[in-house]
């Protein structure tokens, strides 16, 4: 097995950084149009809307559980390695999409996805921070590169799906899954021994866990089954396309806005941007809540992919050395709980509570979860001051 490598330099780490994005970009379309149609289409899949949930959150729920395996064999078998069989199950997933049904049938496919989806983000997570100078410029365009396919994906579902019925465009995402065996092919091998040898042990969750969590659970989860629920009551018959364009957007936001915000955090920090527009998603989503629901929508988009690039350098920077490898797994895992749990209570909540209540009460969870974030980046400066 090739040994591990030396510290990259700036081109290397900028070429590996984009070679494993590339690799999550063709490979992400199998969870992302899933997560559009699954719930507006639920009987053509033999599920129900609260088995939607269930399965949209599933393989969230997994990688709670699986991150630290994950992490391991990551840690043993380096970059190339995982991330080939990672795009090879998503391959697996998506003609499963397009031919199963039923809850009990579809769940392994949202198990294999979510550990398959644990190693190819680490592994872009751990390529983009891999060198300290340019981590958040490298993870703001690591982020636009990820969300490629889903901009081209999301819209050609919608249309597909109105079409053909809402299976037809798994066959195709299951062809443009195979096309990142040709990039992770240009992956290195290297191997991180520190998070296999790393010691395990149950830690108190911190601001930025639940930050993570909230941001989960708001975005990846409420935000984006209240998009297609709240919005198929609003525009019927033309709702999966309105709402396709609208997760299409939010990734092209991605592609446009996430290197602006690795740019932002490297003049203004990081910490303080997370707070900001932390805050300002907030207001959006009492408004979402409230009934404004195309409009702040779009503006929950933009400030999503203004946040993204934010993590990776905040907690490289809190976990600097061998263990940030290990910090960036943990932080996934919180934002998993959330983003499991939230399509739970929206399949859950949803047909039963005024949406205003919902969104109003995540949206004051997030801000006090934001502020105490910037208050503890607070206390670490004085401390290392």
């Amino acid at each position: 097995m090739p040994a591990m490598s030396s510290a990259p330099t700036h081109p290397q780490a900028d070429r590996d950084s984009r070679h494993a994005a590339l690799a999550l970009g063709v490979a992400l379309p199998t969870d992302t149009v899933l997560y559009l149609l699954l719930p507006m289409y639920a009987d053509s899949f033999g599920v129900t809307l609260a088995q939607a949930g269930m399965l949209l959150a599933a393989n969230r729920l997994v990688r709670i559980a699986g991150y630290g395996w994950v992490a391991r064999f990551y840690a043993r078998r380096g970059d190339r390695p995982t991330c080939t069989l990672a795009v090879l199950a998503s391959v697996v997933c998506a003609l499963g999409y397009a031919t199963l049904s039923g809850f009990w049938l579809l769940l392994p496919l949202r198990l294999l996805w979510g550990l398959s989806f644990a190693a190819l983000n680490l592994a872009t997570q751990a390529l983009a921070t891999a060198e300290a100078a340019g981590a958040a410029r490298r993870s703001g365009r690591s982020r636009a590169f990820i969300a490629m396919g889903p901009v081209l994906a999301l819209p050609l579902g919608a249309l597909l799906a109105q079409w053909a019925g809402p299976r037809a465009i798994f066959v195709v995402l299951a062809v443009v899954a195979l096309a990142g065996l040709m990039v992770v092919r240009q992956l290195p091998f290297n191997r991180h021994p520190a998070v296999a040898t790393a010691r395990r042990r149950m830690k108190r969750p911190n601001s930025l866990d639940a930050w993570s969590f909230m941001e989960g659970f708001t975005l990846d989860g409420l935000f984006v089954i209240g998009l297609s629920f709240l919005g198929k009551d609003l525009l019927p018959g033309s709702a999966v396309v309105v709402a396709g364009v609208l997760l299409a957007l939010r990734y092209l936001a991605e592609i446009v806005l996430s290197p602006v915000g690795g740019r932002m955090a490297e003049r203004w920090g990081a910490e303080q941007l997370l707070v900001s527009l932390s805050l300002l998603t907030c207001i959006a989503l009492l408004g979402f809540g409230a009934g404004w629901l195309w409009s702040c929508a779009a503006v929950i988009v933009v400030l999503r992919a203004l946040q993204l690039p934010l993590l990776a350098p905040i907690v490289a920077h809190r976990h600097p050395g061998p263990e940030r490898v290990q910090a960036l797994a943990a932080r996934s895992v919180w934002r998993d709980i959330g983003a499991g749990t939230g399509p739970l209570a929206a399949g859950l909540l949803l047909p039963v509570l005024p949406s205003v209540w919902i969104y109003g009460t995540a949206a004051l969870l997030l801000a006090l979860a934001a502020l105490a974030c910037g208050r503890d980046a607070g206390r670490l400066s004085v401390q290392r001051g």
